[in-house]
């Protein structure tokens, strides 16, 4: 099977002016990556609002099926690549922090609600998902969503491999001081849980916030196959499944679980 060629767009920077903004820069983005080969374009967390809206968030929140969404779904047509992005999703009176899936041609394939709220920001403003593994198929290849905290938590990608994922999204939304999430504990997921993770983050000040950037495809052998700066980029690498299997047959930790000693896990008492 040919690897899967994804490009991971780092920014702009700031809150953007409007969705129209936002837009504009994504079809910018989907055309130079459709140019490097790209099949599939990954956003970072809440790319298509900003993610600093504070009380205004409820105005900008939309359906998974809205305004936002048929945008994408047209500039992905265009383009010839899926395209996965964040973006507020409304549903009835409760806002979710979530990712949307669009195919090549336009179809809506997944969608993922945030499930670990971080800080009083996020706890404040979203309602978090309850539903822990989404995926969907692109080009032969097992695509799973996170978002950003949700990759900190290793139960959740193990969840991931042992559901068949190979390729995880996570757009995130990564602040300073936090670089080690990017430069070290993303590629340890991907290594301990064998699969790539396709990270990417915003970037610059926002609000009361500051960016990180460093965006990164790791793959399971724990190396970056593509990692970006701090400012505003687009980064391309491929996702292969070959590599993913022999790194499978040599690294067996997904075989050599024992999960009957693990149970207490999941239930035993925070401190």
């Amino acid at each position: 099977m040919a690897p899967l060629r994804i490009a991971l767009h780092q920014g702009p920077g700031g809150v953007p002016r409007s969705t129209d903004d936002s837009l504009a820069a994504l079809a910018d983005a989907a055309h130079r990556a459709a140019a490097s080969g790209a099949r599939l374009l990954l956003t970072a967390e809440l790319y298509l609002t900003g993610y600093a809206l504070g009380d205004a968030l409820p105005e900008h929140a939309e359906p998974a099926d809205g305004p936002g969404a048929r945008a994408i779904a047209a500039i992905a047509a265009e383009h010839g690549l899926a395209i996965a992005y964040g973006y507020p999703e409304r549903d009835g009176e409760r806002i979710f922090n979530s990712v949307q899936l669009i195919d090549s041609d336009g179809t809506r394939l997944a969608n993922y609600r945030k499930a670990h709220l971080f800080g009083e920001y996020e706890n404040a403003h979203f309602t978090p998902g309850d539903e822990p593994v989404v995926q969907a198929e692109l080009d032969g290849v097992r695509i799973g969503m996170l978002i950003c905290y949700d990759v900190e938590f290793p139960e959740a990608v193990r969840a991931h491999a042992l559901a068949g994922t190979e390729l995880l999204l996570v757009p995130t939304a990564l602040m300073r001081p936090y670089e080690i999430v990017a430069q070290t504990l993303v590629p340890a997921r991907a290594w301990e849980s064998q699969l790539y993770i396709a990270y990417a983050n915003r970037t610059g000040p926002e609000g009361d916030f500051h960016f990180a950037g460093l965006s990164c495809l790791a793959a399971p052998d724990g190396t970056a196959r593509a990692r970006a700066g701090t400012g505003p980029d687009l980064v391309v690498g491929d996702a292969d499944p070959r590599l993913l299997t022999a790194s499978r047959a040599e690294n067996t930790y997904l075989g050599d679980r024992r999960p009957e000693l693990y149970r207490s896990l999941a239930t035993a008492p925070a401190d």
